[in-house]
């Protein structure tokens, strides 16, 4: 009897284990294990984009190279009334995305309102000013504008002569603050006299936009000027010597003076900022062009790039398109050793030096990234009273090789 219930019992439990594993694995096909979603083929906004229409001629648009972003999107559900798809909300743009389709259907439009005009400021001086301070700015950034005010960027006489200044701007990307900005930007024209604005969005690859319209600007209002320092807002300008430099040279003859750029060839990597397809540049190397930290240009040659800049077509970067307008007018730009647009570079064989030297400064023409702060200071180090970079290091004895015999320990080697 006992056998007889025992196997009874083993026949039971074995029947109990098939049938949960039988409700199991039912249930694995009912029910998704662990929120799985079901297999679906989803459309992707990136397949929309490349399916757009388009002519054969037009580079792909940046925003078909953006990747999807690394989380894990929601169940998506399909809705029977209009068919449409949720996903989730895709990242916005970079400001480093470039969108080539829209800049090809509007690249010839390259004449914009002039917003703010300072139509005088070349007439102030009888004959024109002897040198004329551009500076590549945008409308947030007033500190930079007053730091350049205050210390390189003074205007008025250096070296006996005349120097004026005027910053170039275009409307602010944040169209929402536009009001706000656009009544402190007339205020500090109104103080200062020195503010160029235009009607085009300043960006990027709106450079070039900048660069045609000042030069036009130039030619119109300014054609009495005898050179022109055209740069950034955060560099550093040895007036002193710039003029020394120009003072040797014809107002009415070409000059084109700068950190020279030769042989470059177009960055064709995607995820770079300076990407250009071959659709758009089909050579393999670019004009020589000069670095966009700062470079000096005469009367003369200012008048014959505002004509060329009319017939060269627009390229989306500000320097290789000037190199492209120098070529058209064959004009050399000439390489100047004391145009710094990448910076002091250290000498390898001494890593430990300070570059941050009024020293070096003292004869270089244009320094290029530096921050106000250093500006300032670097200003201030130069014209200092106490500044000499002439003193060396006196040594009482002459440098003379030891003797291995008289060579001990205590010794300290020399420096």
């Amino acid at each position: 009897m006992r056998v007889r219930l025992k196997g009874d019992a083993i026949c039971t439990l074995l029947l109990l284990v098939a049938l949960c594993s039988l409700l199991y694995s039912q249930l694995e096909h009912l029910v998704p294990v662990g929120n799985k979603e079901p297999t679906k083929k989803q459309p992707s906004v990136t397949a929309k984009i490349l399916s757009a229409p388009r002519a054969p001629w037009r580079p792909m648009p940046a925003e078909a190279t953006v990747l999807k972003p690394h989380v894990t999107p929601v169940i998506r559900q399909t809705e029977a009334a209009n068919n449409k798809v949720t996903t989730t909300t895709r990242p916005p743009l970079t400001d480093s995305a470039f969108n080539f389709k829209r800049y090809l259907l509007n690249k010839d439009n390259r004449n914009f309102n002039l917003l703010i005009n300072q139509p005088k400021k070349c007439r102030k001086t009888p004959g024109g000013p002897f040198l004329l301070i551009a500076i590549k700015s945008v409308v947030e950034d007033f500190d930079r504008r007053e730091i350049v005010r205050k210390t390189w960027g003074k205007e008025g006489l250096v070296n006996g002569e005349q120097i004026q200044r005027v910053f170039l701007l275009g409307t602010p990307k944040n169209r929402t603050v536009l009001a706000t900005w656009e009544t402190l930007i007339h205020q500090e024209s109104q103080t200062y006299r020195d503010i160029l604005l235009w009607d085009f969005m300043d960006t990027f690859f709106n450079l070039t936009l900048k660069e045609i319209h000042f030069l036009n600007w130039a030619a119109e209002f300014c054609h009495n000027v005898k050179f022109i320092f055209k740069g950034d807002a955060d560099v550093f300008v040895n007036v002193e010597n710039i003029v020394d430099f120009l003072e040797r040279h014809d107002p009415t003859e070409d000059l084109f003076v700068g950190d020279i750029i030769y042989n470059a060839r177009p960055i064709r990597v995607q995820k770079s900022k300076y990407y250009i397809p071959e659709t758009m540049y089909g050579l393999s190397i670019y004009p020589a062009y000069a670095g966009g930290g700062g470079f000096l240009l005469s009367s003369h040659t200012m008048k014959k790039l505002s004509k060329a800049c009319r017939e060269v077509e627009l390229f989306p970067i500000d320097d290789v398109f000037l190199g492209m307008c120098l070529q058209r007018i064959n004009l050399k730009p000439i390489l100047h050793e004391g145009f710094k647009t990448f910076g002091i570079v250290k000498p390898s064989a001494a890593p430990h030096l300070q570059t941050f030297d009024p020293c070096f400064y003292k004869d270089l023409m244009v320094v290029h990234s530096l921050k106000v702060a250093e500006i300032w200071l670097m200003w201030n180090l130069l014209h200092s009273p106490r500044l000499s970079c002439t003193q060396k290091k006196q040594v009482k004895k002459p440098f003379q090789w030891k003797k291995k015999a008289q060579i001990t320990p205590q010794a300290s080697p020399l420096s």
